[in-house]
């Protein structure tokens, strides 16, 4: 895997411009901060990203992959000022679940979620290397 930064453009910070990588995919479908019983446990958008982060390495791990393998992810929130204001907990949140590992996001505010209670929505690519 290699993390694609121009060498003129500053470092993003909490993800990279773009990856490139070789090896067997893994896709996650769009994964909420619900339990395993399908219960969200919270309001909170940062406690929300922990449980959708967790449940990402979740299906990662039934693929045989980790979140070391994580090519690109996607979210979505349903606002976008209450993640600005959150981004120190996310970030916390998501160092605890994923590590030091920052793979190509994007972040897009949606006007809801299928669930009305979910706060965010991730969908993430996984590579394993051959």
């Amino acid at each position: 895997m290699q993390f694609l930064n121009p060498p003129d453009w500053p470092r993003p910070k909490g993800y990279s411009n773009g990856v490139s990588a070789r090896g067997r995919m893994v896709f996650t479908a769009g994964v909420i901060g619900w339990d395993e019983r399908e219960e969200i446990g919270s309001d909170r958008l940062a406690d929300q990203v922990r449980q959708a982060l967790a449940n990402v390495v979740a299906v990662l791990r039934a693929g045989d992959a980790a979140p070391e393998h994580v090519v690109r992810m996607t979210w979505y929130v349903t606002d976008v000022e209450e993640y600005r204001a959150s981004l120190k907990e996310i970030g916390a949140a998501y160092r605890a679940v994923m590590g030091a590992h920052y793979p190509a996001m994007a972040v897009v505010q949606v006007v809801r979620l299928v669930e009305p209670r979910a706060k965010v929505e991730i969908e993430a690519t996984a590579v394993v290397p051959d």
